[in-house]
């Protein structure tokens, strides 16, 4: 088993004091599985140290309809597109990610787990 790390570009549409100067639509966000940690989780860290731990199968299941509660919700937008929206005390973060990107990232991960590919 090893550790999957994926960089994406995405657009933040609303932000808790995320800045970025020279690129204000899109921003880096790394997506890491590391199925020795936590088989059933995945993390997207957004710019300024914001990192989120979140179910796996949340992630999936969001690409296809709305789900999620709490601090983290996953929802389809249009054909192409996929939004993370994540909540904290400090506010809350819209991502809008290309959907083809999140499915690659959850092809890789069950590839490192060793689970076979759900879709």
């Amino acid at each position: 088993m090893s550790v999957v790390e994926q960089y994406a570009r995405a657009h933040i549409v609303t932000d808790m004091d995320v800045r970025i100067e020279e690129d204000r639509d899109a921003v880096p966000v790394v997506l890491r599985y590391d199925p020795e940690l936590d088989p059933g989780s995945v993390q997207f860290g957004l710019p300024g140290a914001h990192e989120w731990t979140f179910d796996r199968d949340l992630l999936e299941q969001g690409l296809r309809a709305p789900v999620g509660s709490g601090e983290v919700r996953v929802w389809p937008c249009g054909r192409v597109q996929a939004v993370v929206e994540f909540h904290s005390s400090q506010g809350v973060s819209v991502v809008q990610f290309d959907s083809k990107a999140l499915l690659r990232f959850l092809r890789r991960t069950y590839t490192a787990a060793d689970d076979p590919v759900r879709h």
